[in-house]
């Protein structure tokens, strides 16, 4: 995968995620979707793109 389109992956999974669990808790249901469903996703979205943030890291370290 490229480098920056990791990077962008990365900060795109970690910013939704944030704003998934902001609104799983802060916005009342309206019958949707469950504030656990928002929450649970918001989780791993921000865990899977802090691993990406992780590995982009690490390779620009090893200059790959």
């Amino acid at each position: 995968m490229n480098l920056n389109m990791q990077l962008i992956t990365a900060a795109v999974l970690s910013i939704g995620g944030l704003i998934l669990l902001f609104c799983g808790v802060f916005i009342a249901p309206q019958g949707q979707i469950h504030e656990s469903l928002l929450i649970g996703f918001g989780e791993v979205a921000t865990f899977a793109g802090a691993l990406f943030g992780i590995d982009y890291t690490y390779r620009q370290k090893r200059g790959r």
